[in-house]
């Protein structure tokens, strides 16, 4: 099988068959998006989304975030990993939005990621997620599944990764391929256990390929 073929395959099947694919975080704004998807590193959207309400009903805009201190938003998230840092970055995340943007969410990734708390992944996410922008975030859904289907090969870091798959998927593809992954990788192509008798993909993928050969060389 052909590389072409196999990113074909693919993706022809989750066009067909997940359609609609979104982010499972909750939220009402870039704002908002861009709070959840801080506090998400590292931590699952489940959890995040169980956070969230209080926080934003405390802190509402990023005036109200800008004007509080780590340790006035700590005990919102201290049920998410690495409160500390992420209180620290949210705060410093809201003082910035508000001076030096107005307090709105900039589309430019590069202006993005300027702000504390926001990286590469981050950035991506906020922009395919509200702008639709044709970039595709690497988490570590997307870093396992993608080398695990054979869509990438040898690639050592999310960078790595994501420029395979935005050489290889589509353009326009990206914002829609990226929720593909993660909820492929969230619930069935799952880290110790994959589901591969549920996969609707496991004909172009690598892995299955050569566990089905370990079963018929037994």
């Amino acid at each position: 099988m052909t590389l072409k073929e196999r990113y074909d395959g693919v993706t022809g099947w989750f066009s067909e068959n997940m359609p609609v694919a979104e982010s499972e975080l909750h939220y009402d704004s870039p704002y908002q998006l861009l709070v959840a998807v801080i506090l998400s590193a590292q931590c699952t959207d489940k959890r995040v989304n169980m956070t969230t309400p209080a926080l934003f009903e405390a802190f509402p805009t990023p005036q109200a975030m800008a004007a509080a201190t780590p340790e006035e938003i700590y005990p919102y998230i201290r049920s998410i990993s690495y409160p500390n840092n992420k209180a620290r970055n949210l705060a410093g995340m809201a003082r910035m939005l508000c001076s030096e943007f107005g307090g709105e969410v900039p589309s430019d990734l590069v202006q993005l990621q300027r702000l504390p708390g926001v990286g590469r992944k981050t950035a991506n996410v906020v922009g395919a997620v509200i702008w639709n922008k044709e970039v595709m975030p690497v988490d570590t859904h997307v870093f396992r599944v993608s080398a695990r289907i054979g869509l990438t090969s040898n690639a050592r870091t999310p960078l790595q990764t994501e420029l395979q798959l935005e050489k290889h998927i589509p353009s326009h593809l990206l914002p829609k391929a990226h929720h593909w992954l993660i909820l492929h990788g969230r619930y069935v192509c799952t880290a110790r256990s994959p589901k591969c008798r549920e996969c609707g993909i496991s004909q172009w993928c690598r892995y299955f390929s050569a566990k089905e050969r370990r079963i018929v060389a037994k």
